[in-house]
């Protein structure tokens, strides 16, 4: 996915899930996306549990995720 493509699928608003990233027209944040990708399902498991979401929905959330981690600021301990 092109750097920052994935901005027509993932919205922000303060009336959906508390203002978390949710895929557009859904209530399925990307943290839940990405909490059950670290948990061992696989794209083709999120895809028959949320049949509303495609491939294109879950790329969109890494590099949503992506994104957002590298524009953090590291504090050294």
């Amino acid at each position: 996915m092109e750097p920052q493509q994935y901005k027509d699928r993932i919205a922000v608003d303060p009336d959906i899930m508390l203002g978390k990233p949710v895929i557009k027209g859904t209530r399925v944040t990307i943290e839940l996306i990405l909490k059950k990708l670290s948990e061992g399902m696989t794209v083709e498991e999120l895809l028959e549990a949320y049949p509303h979401l495609t491939k294109e929905d879950i790329f969109a959330a890494l590099s949503y995720s992506a994104d957002v981690i590298s524009q953090e600021e590291l504090i050294a301990s």
